[in-house]
């Protein structure tokens, strides 16, 4: 290619690199594992645009070429930026259920006044939700499962083609089923402990009816929380390999993904 040549084709080779850039962009944003609040913008920003320059002699030959209307070119932009939210936002709500796991083992277990400082959802999160949120975090990167959204992303451009619109019925219903998975994930990791908070909830109901006089409160609370991190400490092992399982099944689920 000689320099006229390539500085005739430079407008399109932008525009096709933005184009790519807002999709790509959007979903590092939200990723599990390499786009957590914790991980600065500028580094999550350079990780997209390393991922499209790795992919953009690939993906280029099926991008349209620049339009003549500023319009037309807001419009695809936009397009692509809500694609790219839409993707991330399905594999983030797996993040996000060990992170309600948390704050529901606070809340069964009497810990949801012990608050701290949460990045990613913003505001104040029980601390054991933090503790499930970053659990997550490094099972997602020690397992490598999240290639798996990246794999999707890339296959994504055969799914819906740049400049084709983006069918929101179909995506607001698999968003919708998705932050449905994503609470009856947190119930099934929870079951345990929510089984065993009615139980004590019940025994101590039953010795404050035969024993009056027994002081209830300073036995239920200090004894759910021993018993609830006893509980976790042998079963956490279980949970971590049941949300890893589900997690590589969601992010094979991903459109895309073959």
């Amino acid at each position: 290619m000689t320099e006229a040549e390539w500085l005739a084709a430079l407008p399109d080779m932008v525009f096709r690199a933005v184009l790519m850039l807002a999709r790509i962009g959007a979903v590092v944003m939200l990723m599990p594992g390499l786009g957590e609040q914790e991980i600065p913008a500028n580094i999550r920003l350079g990780l997209g645009l390393a991922l499209v320059m790795v992919l953009y002699p690939v993906l280029s030959p099926s991008l349209p070429a620049a339009p003549d209307s500023v319009g037309e070119m807001l419009r695809l932009t936009l397009i692509e930026i809500v694609i790219g939210v839409w993707y991330g936002g399905l594999a983030r709500l797996v993040t996000l259920a060990m992170n309600m796991a948390g704050q529901l083992f606070a809340l069964l277990l009497g810990l949801s006044q012990m608050l701290v400082p949460d990045p990613a959802i913003g505001g104040q999160n029980a601390v054991t939700g933090r503790f499930f949120a970053l659990i997550s975090v490094v099972l997602l990167l020690s397992s490598g499962l999240y290639a798996l959204p990246l794999r999707a992303l890339a296959e994504s451009y055969a799914v819906l083609p740049v400049g084709q619109g983006f069918l929101a019925g179909p995506g607001a219903e698999a968003m919708a089923a998705a932050v449905g998975q994503s609470f009856i994930v947190a119930l099934q990791l929870m079951a345990p402990f929510l089984l065993l908070s009615v139980v004590l909830n019940v025994a101590f109901g039953l010795l404050a009816r035969i024993a009056p006089q027994v002081q209830i409160y300073f036995l239920v609370v200090p004894g759910q929380i021993v018993l609830g991190l006893l509980l976790l400490a042998l079963l956490l092992p279980a949970m971590l390999g049941l949300y890893a399982s589900i997690a590589r099944e969601t992010f094979l689920a991903l459109p895309g993904v073959r």
